[in-house]
């Protein structure tokens, strides 16, 4: 989707280092070994592209890899989520929850299936989405909550699993959970569950920029849920014989790299945890910005290394820091992600007169200078000097205007 111009640098031109990564899992000899053999394999005029064989043991694979009964691969991640609030049948009035901060995919998804959408604060540490106000909101009427793994910090799903038991529906029962991990591949859960492993159904995507990626796009949905897989499958190819459907396939060169990326997704994320864990070492005494919390275990990813500014320079301030680090030193940052509703216009209509003030206040604080595990250490020491020194400009420069 285009770039929402107000979560950049004014300029970006003259970046040495983009916004943001545009490739986040990266390819070796193994995923080009594996593109040439499905070439050669579809050769055979008896073969051609069919995807399924392929398919098949990918998803195999990350359902072990997840510990998830059942895996189903998709062309995209928004697609798959589309398609598991497809299967809910939602009518009007039935609320879905989400956190207000992020990416608008599943926002627009919830209001594209017929469900009202229902904006929740985040947890102040974490970005994601808070228990305590998911409690506020829910009501009678909430089918769903839908939980999101943001920017790579994998979040506690015991709370909201709890808390739908505690709210049923008087005709569905309890709300479903369901977990957008397309930043959080790879990760664990505080409970120590792999991510996928929990929750009714976990979405993840494999677009170009995210932790590991099938040629650009493809997506996953794992569930303990037979029913739902099953729906799953007769929703991508056209509803089987009997359903609605449509055509929503892995290719076969996807499936076929993403066995390979999948097998080498540890090794990819533990050295963004290196990297992102480095990067907070390298700017611990630097007293204005707030760093993301280190946690260890693979419960944070660092999809993104998020700064916070401070509440005095909420807006003006980190756009001064934002725009120092571009044009001063030509490093690219991104705010990811403010509140759905105050850069896209169908989800601020739909959504009336709901506020997030503190999902707004936070965003207004929060930048993420790119990161990435292939950077080169003199790379990350260049951009880390960078943030310092940008920083203290900042000050100055926010302290003077005011």
């Amino acid at each position: 989707m285009p770039t929402n111009p107000t979560t950049v640098p004014r300029s970006t031109a003259a970046l040495r280092w983009p916004v943001e990564p545009a490739m986040g899992g990266w390819y070796t000899a193994a995923e080009r070994m594996a593109v040439e053999f499905v070439f050669d394999d579809a050769a055979d005029w008896r073969m051609g592209w069919k995807s399924a064989p392929y398919t098949q043991r990918f998803e195999d694979a990350f359902s072990a890899h997840t510990g998830a009964d059942h895996a189903v691969a998709f062309n995209s991640g928004g697609t798959a989520l589309e398609m598991v609030l497809h299967y809910l049948d939602l009518e009007p009035g039935d609320e879905v929850i989400s956190c207000a901060i992020n990416f608008v995919g599943p926002h627009i998804a919830v209001i594209g299936q017929g469900g009202r959408l229902v904006l929740a604060e985040p947890d102040p540490i974490t970005l994601n989405l808070d228990p305590a106000d998911t409690e506020r909101v829910i009501t009678s009427q909430t089918r769903a909550i839908v939980v999101t793994h943001w920017n790579g910090a994998a979040a506690d799903l015991r709370p909201f699993l709890d808390l739908a038991d505690r709210h049923p529906h008087p005709v569905h029962g309890p709300p479903v959970v369901i977990v957008d991990a397309a930043r959080a591949c790879g990760g664990r859960t505080p409970s120590g569950a792999v991510v996928g492993a929990e929750g009714w159904a976990t979405v993840f995507s494999f677009e170009s920029k995210k932790l590991m990626t099938t040629l650009g796009q493809g997506g996953m949905v794992t569930t303990n849920d037979p029913a739902l897989a099953e729906r799953l499958r007769w929703l991508r190819t056209y509803g089987g014989r009997e359903h609605w459907g449509t055509n929503q396939m892995m290719t076969k060169a996807q499936a076929a790299v993403g066995l390979v990326q999948l097998s080498r997704l540890d090794e990819m994320n533990y050295a963004r945890i290196r990297r992102a864990h480095q990067r907070t070492r390298h700017l611990a005494d630097v007293e204005e910005l707030t760093l993301p919390p280190t946690l260890n275990g693979r419960t944070h990813l660092y999809y993104r290394h998020n700064l916070l500014v401070p509440d005095a320079w909420a807006g003006e301030g980190r756009d001064l820091l934002m725009n120092a680090l571009a044009d001063r030193y030509g490093i690219g940052s991104v705010i990811s992600d403010p509140p759905t509703y105050l850069g896209h216009r169908l989800i601020s209509e739909h959504i009336g007169a709901q506020r997030c003030p503190r999902a707004e206040q936070l965003a207004a604080r929060l930048l993420c200078p790119c990161l990435h595990p292939r950077m080169s250490e003199a790379d990350e020491t260049a951009i880390c000097d960078a943030i310092r020194q940008a920083t203290v400009h900042t000050a100055r420069a926010h302290g003077a205007s005011h």
